[in-house]
């Protein structure tokens, strides 16, 4: 029996360092800082002042949450998702960080479409996540749970996703800067991969997948997976108003000419022009 080494093959990839995909996909996908500064400044605009109370539907890792509490000592907040083992994964990384303010983080293994209290100020729904429902019946539902968990001028937030490029198969890269995680964890530079592997135009049933490329050659091939359905602005739109929302506005990025992107600043639309590919907030106001 060979004895145990520290030392491995020249050029061979040392997948005991490789980060973990929760914190890959934070860095490559999630903009909390601007997404909190969107719900601030949209919750103000419609009742003239700040909100206290929130919660992120399909959390995840619950960061936004997490965030939120940490940015304001009377900010409390709700993580909602039915995967025991991202929860736990939250706990381990995100609430010791959060010292003492932790105890105004509350983490529910919970379906969404079961639970309308507490009453919060704002329910958010980012990353597509709400696309796992498939059916109008579904998704109109969740909504319905959504309005009837927001109190007396409550807002619900989601961002939509669209273009020509999203009707069809695709692969897009990213390379993605070496950062900090939250919990502190120093994250190298990394490819991050978003794969459209299947598109049914039928009924808009989409199947993705996240790979994560690494430095050092290791590779996560399907890091996430997404069994989803495709939904337009108007179907939702109209889906929120049969919920008993008041009204529905959409916010899209001006594009930045020089850089070729999106300049990152969401302005209140009633059109815009198609493109390949788009991302959007949809607000929807109770009152």
């Amino acid at each position: 029996m060979q004895p145990k080494t520290n030392r491995r093959r020249k050029g061979a990839p040392d997948r005991r360092k490789a980060p973990d995909r929760h914190h890959l996909y934070s860095a490559a996908v999630q903009s909390v800082d601007a997404d909190i500064q969107f719900f601030k400044r949209i919750y103000k605009r419609r009742n003239g002042g700040p909100f206290r109370r929130l919660r992120e539907d399909f959390c995840g890792t619950a960061w936004l949450a997490g965030e939120w509490v940490r940015r304001g000592a009377d900010h409390e907040a709700w993580g909602v998702d039915v995967d025991r083992k991202t929860l736990d994964w939250s706990r381990a990384h995100y609430a010791p960080r959060l010292g003492r303010r932790a105890s105004r983080l509350h983490l529910l293994r919970r379906n969404v479409l079961d639970i309308t209290a507490p009453k919060v100020d704002l329910v958010n729904a980012l990353n597509f996540s709400y696309s796992v429902f498939k059916t109008r019946e579904l998704l109109g539902g969740y909504f319905r749970q959504v309005r009837r968990s927001l109190a007396p001028g409550g807002i619900f937030v989601l961002d939509a996703w669209g273009g020509s490029e999203t009707l069809c198969e695709d692969r897009e890269e990213r390379k993605i800067p070496a950062s900090k995680a939250f919990d502190g964890t120093r994250l190298p530079r990394f490819t991050y991969v978003w794969e459209q592997a299947r598109f049914n135009p039928i009924d808009h049933h989409i199947v993705c997948h996240i790979h994560f490329r690494l430095q050092d050659g290791t590779r996560m091939n399907k890091a996430f997976h997404y069994d989803w359905r495709l939904w337009s602005l108007p179907e939702m739109r109209e889906l929120l108003l049969d919920a008993g929302f008041s009204s529905t506005e959409v916010y899209v990025d001006g594009w930045d000419e020089d850089e070729n992107d999106g300049d990152g600043i969401f302005r209140r639309r009633t059109y815009f022009e198609n493109q390949q590919s788009w991302v959007a907030y949809l607000v929807a106001y109770t009152s």
